[in-house]
């Protein structure tokens, strides 16, 4: 709308105007919160076939009445149920997620104030630290609840199909020619493989970044991690304890032949044990102490998920595996997706390298990718691994700054040591090929809800709160009264590493003072009792363009979650109409549905299909956008370095730091040498009815913090972590 034209027109039109801007607003609420509550009806139901699946009541009324209708189907077999019953809903559940973040996108409204606070207080209090330390880490009160509602769940089915197993064979009598103790020790090690699987179905969720189903839960991808961590042990627990009982069982009944058998039709026991194989192969690089000393082993060791699904499919059949499938799915559709982004070389412009050994990367980006404040990009650079893609901060606001992302690396690793010694040499490159996916963040902010927020950080975790801090510089001339009081405490080893605090203010777009927030940091340096001149100056390194460098864009374009919910349908739809017709003029003819074709060939069959159904869908949503996106990319793909500065090389950057109007920036800052902050008492010191308290830095101070605010000492601290445990 032209801005001159709706500045003339009358007062009634322009009443009429807000009116039906607002009624369209509340509509948009209306559907979001409803398709919310048809999501949630669904997970219930979903949980409750959970619950009910390993009882008598289920096997033998529900299931047989079910596959009655659905198993006898010549085009989908007998998978036609557990597709119907499993995979089906949670899909549901993602294509629901989609419209509910993109309905959400669309308010324009900040999410503020002490009324949000109030009408959230009962949550707030579930979310406060219930364990601090500890094998499971930092864990909130709601975050325990439902990590024992999952145990009990596994533990209830264990037991249920224990007990119901132990009935039979005491009814039935053993089969096999076996005593009843070894039937009984043969049903214990086929209950906990089944068992497993139920762990095993949720295990992709946490680790799919672009996810429309964790959102409903107000979590991201990088803050679930934890959650793929415990569900993996409890994984691989299950189902290294299903395969030892298992050869427990064959070696006592001097079967261990059965190990080198492959059936044509049912389970395989050689496919099973490749699978745990290779899961064992995982599982043994991701403790800490390996992960930390040797993590390029643990990165590699990891693509051997590939290996253990495959096997695992071909172990248990593809009837059978569509009750994990949906996690799993959604998985290959993210996974794709940050392929095709992956294929293009992103625009680096610029490098800005600061004494404290951090390096600050500029990529070109259209202005529609939009981002919000705390995200992550993953980035590959080919010249130092060509497999290794490590996450880092994003520092820029896509508000502030439209046609730059700019990300935060510290040299603190084996890989980003060797990008700063790469950046930093007298003579750096003329230009440096990186690859992105991304970007990554939280659906939407809730940092307004309070009156005051604190932001805790150790050495480099205070690069998330620099994309913060930028989200209020950008808000506060708007929402002065709405933008809450901001505390940044940083703690830092050596004066040096306060030129990071130079990044908390962009070098363009910034106003002039900071007058309109109320920021102030408390800058701690705790192993020196003075500054000191450090010899090393801040610099900054231009790259020169190539015609095949793309701006950074929106992978699926603004509407980026209802593409990503056409592809979840299209290409299911997609799969169940060629696995439809295979089945139906393929396989039928020969199986009547009685497994007599190969269990092995059905879900190669499968799984085939389902990668082209996938392919086919994602690459028809991301060439339709990359149109789209070009004619953005078009306006800036020349982008040329600013007057001031020569197309590529190095200049000294300590000038422009200094003469950066950041006065402002200066006056809120005060210094602390020798010390470190007192967090307890500077918590326990604000008084607003509501204070988040953000941290992001080494476990111990983040541990210090969550006890700060699990101690009870004060009611208005509403602790949250920032932590990128990959």
């Amino acid at each position: 709308m032209d801005s001159g034209n709706m500045g003339r027109s009358s007062p009634p039109s322009f009443s009429s105007s807000s009116s039906s801007s607002s009624a369209l607003g509340g509509a948009r609420r209306i559907v979001r919160e409803a398709t919310w509550v048809l999501s949630m009806v669904v997970l219930l139901g979903t949980v409750l076939i959970w619950v009910m699946m390993p009882t008598n009541t289920y096997r033998k009324h529900w299931s047989l009445s079910i596959r009655a209708k659905s198993g006898s189907s010549t085009y989908l077999g007998n998978q036609g149920y557990t597709m119907l019953m499993f995979t089906f809903p949670v899909l549901f559940i993602a294509c629901l997620g989609c419209l509910y973040l993109h309905l959400g996108n669309k308010s324009s409204e900040p999410q503020a104030g002490k009324s949000g606070y109030k009408r959230n207080k009962g949550l707030a209090m579930w979310k406060r630290p219930a364990l601090v330390s500890g094998p499971l880490g930092i864990v909130s009160w709601i975050e325990l609840a439902f990590f024992l509602m999952f145990i009990a769940l596994l533990v209830w089915s264990f037991a249920t199909y224990l007990r119901n197993g132990f009935l039979n064979i005491e009814r039935m009598g053993p089969m096999h020619g076996d005593k009843v103790w070894e039937a009984k020790l043969e049903t214990s090690g086929l209950r906990l493989g089944l068992v497993g699987n139920i762990a095993l179905a949720f295990l992709f969720f946490p680790v799919t970044r672009a996810s429309s189903v964790l959102p409903l839960f107000g979590l991201t991808s990088e803050a679930s991690i934890k959650y793929h961590i415990w569900l993996g042990h409890i994984v691989m627990v299950l189902f290294t304890a299903h395969g030892l009982v298992y050869i427990l069982y064959w070696a006592l009944t001097h079967n261990m032949s059965e190990m080198v058998k492959w059936q044509k039709t049912g389970i395989s026991n050689v496919a099973g044990e490749v699978a745990l194989l290779a899961g064992l192969g995982m599982w043994a690089t991701t403790f800490p102490r390996v992960r930390r000393k040797m993590f390029e082993l643990f990165f590699y060791a990891h693509y051997l998920y590939i290996l253990f699904m495959l096997f695992f499919v071909l172990h248990v059949g593809i009837s059978y595996s569509c009750i994990m499938l949906p996690g799993f799915y959604l998985f290959l559709v993210d996974r794709y997706l940050r392929f095709l982004q992956s294929r293009h070389r992103a625009r680096l412009v610029s490098a800005r390298v600061l004494p404290c050994d951090t390096v600050e990367l500029s990529f070109s980006k259209t202005p529609g990718l939009e981002y919000t404040p705390t995200s992550i990009m993953f980035i590959n650079v080919p010249s130092l691994s060509k497999l290794q893609w490590h996450p880092f901060t994003i520092s820029s606001n896509s508000n502030l700054e439209k046609d730059k992302l700019s990300i935060i690396i510290k040299n603190e690793g084996t890989w980003s040591q060797k990008l700063y010694q790469i950046l930093s040499s007298p003579s750096p490159p003329a230009r440096l090929d990186v690859s992105v996916e991304g970007p990554y963040g939280p659906a939407s902010t809730h940092f307004l809800r309070h009156e005051k927020l604190v932001m805790v950080s150790g050495g480099s975790g205070i690069t998330p709160f620099i994309s913060v801090i930028r989200e209020f510089i950008f808000m506060s001339p708007t929402f002065k009264s709405m933008t809450p009081k901001l505390t940044l405490i940083c703690a830092f080893k050596n004066s040096s590493d306060l030129t990071m605090l130079d990044l908390v203010l962009p070098i363009s777009g910034t106003p002039s003072d900071l007058s309109n927030l109320q920021l102030q940091i408390e800058a701690y340096v705790t192993r020196e009792k003075a500054a000191t001149q450090s010899s090393k100056q801040a610099r900054a390194v231009w790259f020169k363009p190539s015609s095949l460098d793309e701006p950074l864009s929106a992978i699926l374009g603004p509407n980026s979650w209802l593409w990503l919910g056409a592809i979840i349908s299209v290409s299911f739809i997609v799969f169940l109409i060629l696995i439809g017709i295979i089945t139906r003029y393929y396989i039928y003819p020969i199986d009547h549905n009685q497994n007599k074709y190969s269990t092995a060939s059905r879900a190669v069959l499968n799984i085939l299909v389902l990668c082209i159904s996938i392919g086919f869908a994602a690459s028809a949503a991301f060439l339709w956008n990359k149109r789209i996106n070009a004619k953005e990319a078009k306006q800036i793909k020349h982008l040329v370095s600013p007057a001031h500065s020569p197309d590529s090389g190095v200049y000294n950057a300590e000038t422009e730091l200094e003469s950066f109007p950041h006065q402002s920036l200066v006056q809120a800052t005060n210094l602390h040498f020798g010390a470190r902050p007192d967090l307890k008492k500077m918590l326990l010191e604000c008084k607003e009815s509501s204070v988040g308290v953000l941290v992001c830095g080494p476990k111990k101070i983040r541990h210090e913090v969550a006890a700060i605010c699990s101690s009870g000492l004060a009611d208005n601290l509403h602790f949250e972590s920032i932590s990128f445990s990959w």
